[in-house]
């Protein structure tokens, strides 16, 4: 009985001893109290990018990047950006309102505007224009057709508006519906290659992006070559160039310009490679720096959202299963693992949540789903405009009652039907059984039928229901079979539809403090976004959030 005593006296000693040593390395790794909020919040959303990528390619993934967010974070197979009009603005605008478009009312990325028949961009706003560099008509200026608010409002809200939201992207839509009503967004130029703001935001950029534009860093690229990153046996399964690229020039690819200068040419060409996104990261940095982006002096957490655009434009160009999608995805991968070193270093990942996440997925180019014996083409929807109005014609004597195409959805002359004594109805109808005929076409939704709610009971219903948006949305709703898309090019893919390699895109959050790591099979939204963050940030809900928070990946 002594000796147990003294052992244990002993080892209370030794524990002593030990406390100041165990002590100064917990300094290192302060331990966060369980209720503690993030100091900063990082979404991440690459353009174009399908689940089913990610899974294919993980294997050769570096150490630091997306296998550092697999590994470390919580991975959602099974997630989906759950409306049926899959592209980039409906789908940032998901993100983070938590909402689907029949709420937030970014219906795509143009549309007829109903009463004027003219087009309208989904960030369009006449009222302001770009600071310093060329506002062209329908550029992206500014939130005005964003109806509901963000998780960034909230949180600008939650803290008298000393949490800074800043987001920053290739595409101008991208950066806007993530920055929401009250952060501030900063978007490429491609006419100059420089990032720049809009009037919406500020009168004048901060002194950090002059500075930042000081060297020309847009210009580095000029002359530099985009080659494989990996050695050739890596990309074996890959699609053959000869099948999927048409005329399009493939790897090696050198960036510059007929003038042997940096031009417009130059700074346009870098969309389509990995050298905008290397920008765009570099930017956010920038941004980090100037703005003191989670070291924010009044102690609230910062959001800085980040879309990587490129990977859309190689997609569309030469599509998920070329080489050149796939190396660029893992040039991607490297970027990011940097971008998380400099994050760890400045804030550190313990007082960070990372999500990534797409906005869109990505079909196969036609050409390679025909050789695996698919049935694949391509819409032309304003041809089928021309024909259905011949039907109509032919039916009920009156021309032009279909009016526009605003894709995926025909808008009707209401007026002129009404003059003409017709039933909406009976026209909505001759027209739906008229485009099922024809080809490529899987399912048409009229506007009585989308007012009323009387769909079929599906999934595919359900999708085009919450991506239809009563105000604003035209009033035939069109569905491609699936591996078709509208589009009256002869090359290429594009992306839109409610099928599963539109929808399914990566959905992964990192945040040890907060997150429990691990692969999840339950089935989760984009829209699950927003209520999760409100949960972690302890914030009010936005408003038109439909989404669910992921409890069954928080500690």
């Amino acid at each position: 009985m002594k000796n147990s005593r003294r052992t244990w006296l002993s080892a209370v000693a030794s524990l002593m001893v030990l406390a100041p040593a165990l002590h100064a390395v917990a300094a290192d790794k302060p331990a966060v109290a369980k209720d503690s909020k993030p100091k900063l919040v990082v979404v991440l959303v690459v353009d174009g990018l399908p689940q089913e990528q990610i899974a294919r390619y993980k294997h050769q993934f570096g150490e630091g990047g997306l296998r550092r967010m697999l590994d470390q974070g919580a991975w959602y197979s099974q997630a989906h950006q759950a409306h049926g009009v899959t592209l980039t603005a409906v789908g940032h605008s998901a993100v983070l309102t938590g909402a689907y478009p029949y709420q937030h009312g970014i219906i795509a990325n143009e549309w007829v505007d109903k009463n004027t028949l003219e087009q309208m961009y989904c960030t369009e706003d006449k009222a302001h224009t770009y600071i310093g560099e060329e506002t062209k008509k329908g550029a992206g200026t500014s939130p005005a057709n964003l109806r509901v608010a963000t998780i960034g409002d909230e949180l600008r809200y939650a803290t008298g508006n000393m949490s800074k939201v800043i987001t920053v992207s290739g595409k101008d839509r991208g950066a806007i519906l993530l920055a929401g009503k009250t952060g501030t967004a900063y978007m490429y130029m491609n006419k100059t290659g420089r990032f720049a703001s809009s009037t919406y935001y500020m009168q004048q950029h901060p002194a950090w992006v002059t500075k930042y534009h000081e060297g020309n860093p847009q210009n580095r690229f000029y002359g530099q070559v985009w080659k494989p990153l990996l050695a050739d046996s890596a990309y074996k399964m890959d699609a053959p160039d000869s099948l999927i690229a048409g005329d399009k020039k493939t790897m090696p690819v050198t960036y510059g310009s007929a003038s042997g200068k940096e031009d417009a040419e130059y700074y346009e060409q870098l969309m389509t490679g990995p050298f905008v996104d290397e920008m765009t990261l570099d930017f956010a940095r920038a941004a980090m720096e100037g703005e003191q982006l989670g070291n924010n002096p009044a102690g609230v957490p910062d959001l800085l959202g980040i879309s990587l655009s490129s990977h859309d434009y190689v997609n569309h160009a030469f599509g998920p299963e070329s080489r050149m999608s796939h190396d660029h995805l893992q040039r991607l991968d490297r970027m990011l693992a940097q971008f998380f070193s400099y994050l760890d270093k400045k804030v550190g990942l313990n007082n960070t949540i990372v999500l990534l996440t797409a906005d869109h997925g990505f079909p196969n180019v036609p050409e390679f789903s025909k050789n695996m014996q698919r049935d694949a083409g391509r819409v032309d929807g304003k041809a089928l405009v021309d024909e259905v109005n011949q039907v109509l014609l032919k039916k009920f004597g009156v021309d032009k009652l279909v009016s526009k195409w605003s894709g995926p959805t025909m808008l009707l002359n209401y007026a002129l039907i009404e003059e003409k004594n017709l039933k909406a109805a009976d026209v909505e109808n001759t027209a739906s059984a008229f485009l099922l005929t024809r080809p490529g076409i899987a399912q048409v939704f009229t506007r009585t039928q989308l007012e009323q709610g009387a769909l079929p009971d599906t999934r595919l219903a359900k999708l085009m229901q919450r991506a239809w948006n009563r105000q604003v949305s035209g009033d035939l709703m069109l569905v491609a079979k699936p591996y078709w898309y509208f589009g009256s090019g002869k090359s290429g893919t594009s992306h839109g539809s409610p099928y599963v390699y539109d929808t399914n895109v990566p959905l992964m959050i990192m945040g040890a403090p907060w997150i429990r790591p691990g692969y999840y099979s339950q089935y989760a939204e984009v829209v699950d976004i927003a209520p999760t963050l409100a949960h972690i940030l302890q914030l009010r809900p936005t408003a038109a959030a439909d989404g669910r928070v992921l409890t069954e990946a928080l500690k």
